[in-house]
């Protein structure tokens, strides 16, 4: 106890220093008039937290350690999900009733909710493509949303001075947004850890700059709008169909409702996210994927059983960058507007979050960690202001209790039997 009140001190202090500005001031405007509020009890109350949890770590932690449950008690979702990998009809057949659900979930939740989810799944598609680079091959990349840039741009250029739609520029912006990971990665990917962070970063930066000084081609900082919505077969959604078209409530003569748009976009980007999870699963049990995971597990071995590490980390970044060029062309359908602040640092920040938070190298954890993280604020708008704050509070303490993440990556393993030692 004696040697933990310095320490508890020095939390209790840091911890004031840190939430004054945060909760003790408050700015108040009324018309012209602005006031500074200041209000302490917040502060107070997390400085008194702090201070007891961190005096009294000790004995809390012993207590815990005395009471917690047996192992077969804790976690019961996390054991029927082991169970369930280590059986590949049951985890078939999970996967289904997840397929299944979100099938029907649409047709049941309201138009809001629906919304925010199909944002969700733009997010799921992104952290689902970075998994590839992070997860799988074991590189740190920083400039994730260049790639989605790339696609979302590709997507408004064509619709707007071709006129293609969105079925003909999809595959084109994934195509164009894989050659720029190649072309990124000739020069690139012969460095490693921490300089191949920084040089992504600066090719993140660089593709938002040129996007915002493009006046000309990009249109600037205005961005590009009125970007035409996907169409089902020529059917449009819109209350009148554009000139040779028709809509979906006139061609099966039903009323007309905004929902039905909403619906159509949640369902689209579900089927690209089953698409991606197919591409991704069947790549991991072909030589490349095992390939990916040897190079995250030993780059020298891995060079020393006669593969070429550039190659493999080349693979995975053309992947993992045509997957983001998907996820930002609908992301300019479903917008109908976009500009370079979509495609700032803090998505790349905000991808990586979610691969670390589900856990590098699980796709159900990636998909459940961009939900999360995507959904629950929008349950929670009256803390929006703490949105990041909360993002940064909740990274330290996964970082601190479950480093492996929501639902860690099982890696295949074989046990043999224990051999009887014989009698005498």
């Amino acid at each position: 106890m004696r040697r933990a009140l310095p320490e508890a001190l020095l939390a209790a202090m840091l911890t004031a220093v840190l939430a004054v500005p945060i909760f003790g001031l408050r700015i108040h405007v009324d018309g012209i008039d602005v006031s500074l509020d200041r209000t302490l009890t917040p502060v107070v109350v997390a400085v008194v937290i702090v201070f007891l949890l961190r005096l009294f770590q000790g004995p809390l932690r012993a207590v815990w350690t005395r009471t917690r449950p047996p192992a077969a008690w804790r976690n019961p979702l996390a054991d029927v999900l082991r169970r369930t990998r280590q059986q590949p009809r049951y985890r078939a057949l999970l996967w289904m009733l997840l397929l299944i659900a979100a099938v029907i979930w649409p047709f049941t939740a309201s138009r809001g909710a629906v919304d925010v989810m199909t944002l969700a799944l733009i997010y799921v598609m992104l952290g689902l493509g970075l998994n590839i680079v992070v997860g799988f091959a074991g590189l740190l990349v920083l400039g994730y949303a260049a790639f989605y840039a790339v696609g979302a741009y590709t997507y408004a250029l064509l619709a707007q001075h071709y006129g293609l739609s969105f079925w003909l520029s999809l595959p084109v912006a994934g195509v164009l947004a894989a050659l720029t990971g190649f072309l990124l990665g000739l020069p690139v990917l012969r460095l490693r850890g921490d300089y191949l962070a920084i040089v992504t970063l600066g090719f993140g930066e660089i593709t938002r700059l040129l996007l915002n000084n493009l006046n000309v081609l990009t249109g600037g900082p205005d961005g590009i709008g009125n970007i035409p919505r996907p169409t089902l077969f020529g059917l449009e959604f819109g209350r009148r169909a554009s000139e040779g078209n028709a809509t979906f409530h006139e061609f099966f003569d039903i009323d007309y409702s905004g929902e039905h748009a909403v619906i159509f976009l949640y369902l689209l980007g579900l089927a690209l996210v089953v698409l991606i999870l197919f591409v991704i699963n069947r790549l991991q049990r072909m030589p490349l994927g095992r390939a990916w995971e040897a190079l995250r597990e030993d780059e020298i071995a891995c060079r020393s059983l006669g593969l070429n590490p550039t190659v493999i980390k080349l693979s995975a970044l053309t992947l993992s960058a045509a997957f983001a060029g998907l996820a930002g062309a609908f992301f300019a359908a479903r917008q109908g507007y976009i500009n370079p602040e979509s495609f700032t640092f803090i998505e790349s920040a905000m991808v990586l979050a979610i691969v670390v938070l589900g856990g590098m190298g699980s796709q159900l954890g990636v998909m459940l960690a961009a939900i999360a993280i995507t959904a629950l604020p929008e349950l929670a708008r009256e803390f929006n202001e703490y949105r990041m704050l909360a993002f940064g509070l909740v990274m330290v303490l996964m970082m601190i209790w479950r480093p492996q993440g929501l639902v860690p990556a099982t890696r295949p393993r074989l046990e043999l039997p224990e051999r009887a030692e014989p009698t005498p």
